[in-house]
């Protein structure tokens, strides 16, 4: 089944069964008191403040001619088979909007049976609803909804729309965030993945590979995705027909939605520019609940909303991601530097050679800094220097206290290995690494791209995956790197001397970002992006939060420009300021495709409008 026939069958099931919609109305089947169907008994002081109208419309009065009022509570009856959550009052009495999260159990726990079995409450759900990667922040939801089918979301949506006190609404991948940002305290998390578990019920695969021509006769490749797969199913699903995604994060276990609501970067970026430059057409359920397909030339205001727009303005149900050829294996080459200004000199020359079909190019360039933090190798691509140069590249990290490190890799398969690795040879002449210490590897195309995985798989066994990581991810513009290397790396992170994790550092090109998405970079031509991927103990990450906050302090005295990738920020004021120029921009969408801010409250962008 083709996602076009996915969605006419949502849309019929819509039609023969009205109250799926749920639009302006909850009508609610209840049926009379009796011991069998009473929900919940709840005191009835606890909700003086709350008018009967807030449970149902006063022209749906005659539906609820039972309800019985004692002097001290409420019990309220419904059919057998709706879901009945169970309400938790430990929660409740915590929760700082207690009224919110009555209104939002009880509104959605009659959800119809299309949508109520698959929201639960219970403790295991919260717990890992509540919860993301950064292990720092925490907010618990009211409930979790694991739908079936986009109509679920939509559902959903609506319904929290409807009731008088509107609750958030966020749509969780693989919950990779690092500060909260897919958590809806009081309101509901939508479990993205659970769409992977009932696509192939519905005869779909949630990927599909397409070859066509366009008007001009020139073939092109495309693969339509759920914005519930990961990036590493993607991977294999079109290397089957020959065919891959031109641009990468470095991590593959990330949800389709998840990337392009904040960019996707990776080191393909400098050429092919980020993913959310690489997607044709998108299917958006919006903050209102509307399912609207959009691209550049339909609905445009909204594709270039979403992309980048951090989950402000819709739920990606799909998305249609450019295709090439993909080669076979890569040549893999690590440089070290011991001098900053050569450092950012090559990487710098490498990317302006950056034409999408220019065959000189290099199709990856990152860089990173190698401190006295352990050996050389780490969990991102770990056993790539020989275990007999360990020693010498210490020793260089401690004369210099640090080195850097510049990493390129050129595509190739049995048709282009001679030429390719004379077009690397070329690319690398005359760079100014330290002499003897260019390192070399030949992998396969997959092993490459999904390098991160074995590290990941080794902490998880040792028990470290799961721990805090209060990272830092920023965009330096390219004339203050220097600035930036001398008051940051050669200063803050040497002093503290508690850095551990990757520190990556390398540029891009602003010409292959599309200045109308909502995604935000410096203003300048090259601009760096510098991640500090710190992972910490659970007594220790207030520490690294604290060097974070002096890296920030150091940017604002010294007036460099910088802005946060995957941002974090406490204040309305400091998101207008992370904006800029495209701040009115974003409110006008935000009006305009989610007027009551329901979506992504864990960003902390926007109130929910009452």
């Amino acid at each position: 089944m083709t996602f076009a026939s996915e969605r006419k069958r949502e849309n019929d099931e819509s039609k023969a069964c009205p109250l799926r919609i749920l639009e302006n109305q909850y009508v609610l089947s209840l049926r009379r008191r009796s011991p069998h169907n009473a929900i919940h008994i709840f005191k009835r002081q606890r909700f003086r403040s709350l008018p009967i109208q807030d449970f149902y419309p006063r022209s749906h009065a005659a539906l609820f001619p039972y309800i019985y009022l004692s002097s001290s509570f409420y019990i309220l009856p419904t059919y057998p088979f709706l879901l009945c959550l169970t309400f938790s009052f430990s929660m409740a009495k915590n929760s700082s909007s207690f009224p919110t999260y009555f209104i939002a159990l009880f509104i959605m726990s009659r959800l119809i049976p299309t949508i109520g079995y698959r929201l639960r409450d219970d403790p295991e759900a919260i717990i890992l609803a509540s919860t993301d990667y950064g292990h720092i922040h925490s907010e618990n939801p009211a409930a979790v909804l694991y739908p079936s089918s986009i109509n679920d979301i939509s559902s959903l949506i609506k319904f929290a729309n409807n009731v008088s006190v509107p609750f958030g609404v966020a749509a969780k991948g693989q919950g990779h965030s690092t500060r909260g940002q897919a958590m809806a305290r009081n309101g509901v998390v939508v479990e993205m993945s659970s769409l992977r578990n009932h696509r192939p019920q519905h005869g779909s695969s949630g990927i599909e590979v397409v070859s066509t021509t366009n008007k001009d006769e020139v073939k092109l490749y495309y693969a339509d995705v759920g914005g519930e797969q990961l990036w590493v199913d993607v991977l294999h699903a079109t290397l089957e027909h020959g065919l891959s995604p031109v641009t990468w994060t470095d991590y593959l276990y990330l949800t389709v939605g998840g990337t392009l609501s904040n960019a996707g970067i990776g080191g393909q970026t400098f050429r092919f520019g980020p993913q959310i430059s690489n997607v044709y057409e998108m299917d958006v359920v919006t903050g209102e609940g509307d399912f609207v397909t959009c691209s550049p030339n339909n609905n445009a205001e909204l594709f270039y909303g979403v992309l980048g727009g951090l989950g402000q303005f819709g739920v990606i149900s799909r998305a249609r991601i450019a295709l090439e050829p993909a080669p076979k294996r890569v040549k893999w080459v690590r440089m070290l530097y011991s001098d900053f200004s050569a450092f950012s000199r090559d990487q710098e020359r490498l990317i302006s050679i950056n034409g999408r079909q220019q065959s000189n190019a290099l199709d990856y360039l990152e860089g990173s800094i190698l401190i006295n933090q352990g050996p050389p190798d780490n969990w991102r691509a770990s056993s790539f220097f020989p275990q007999s140069s360990h020693n010498r590249i210490i020793s260089k990290v401690n004369k210099h206290g640090i080195i850097y490190c510049l990493e390129v890799v050129k595509y190739y398969d049995h048709h282009t290995e001679t030429t390719a690795d004379k077009e690397l040879q070329n690319l690398l002449k005359g760079l100014n690494y330290l002499p003897g210490f260019k390192f070399e590897n030949d992998a396969s195309y997959v092993e490459f791209l999904n390098r991160v995985r074995s590290g990941e798989l080794k902490l998880q066994s040792e028990g470290l995956w799961d721990v805090p990581h209060p990272w830092l991810n920023l965009f330096i513009p390219k004339s203050r790197i220097t600035d930036f290397d001398l008051g940051v790396f050669k200063d803050i992170v040497l002093k503290r001397n508690i850095t551990t994790g990757p520190v990556l550092v390398y540029p891009m090109n602003r010409s292959k970002w599309n200045e109308r998405m909502s995604a935000v970079v410096p203003e300048e031509d090259v601009f760096y992006t510098v991640g500090f991927l710190h992972s910490t103990g659970f007594d220790e990450w207030k520490a690294f939060d604290e060097q974070n906050k002096e890296i920030l302090g150091f940017c604002v005295r010294s007036g460099i420009a910088v802005k946060q990738y995957l941002p974090d920020h406490k204040t309305q004021q400091d998101w207008m300021n992370h904006f800029g120029s495209k701040w009115k921009t974003f409110q006008k969408r935000k009006a305009l495709f989610d007027p009551k801010r329901i979506l992504s409250p864990g960003q902390r962008i926007f109130q929910i409008k009452e």
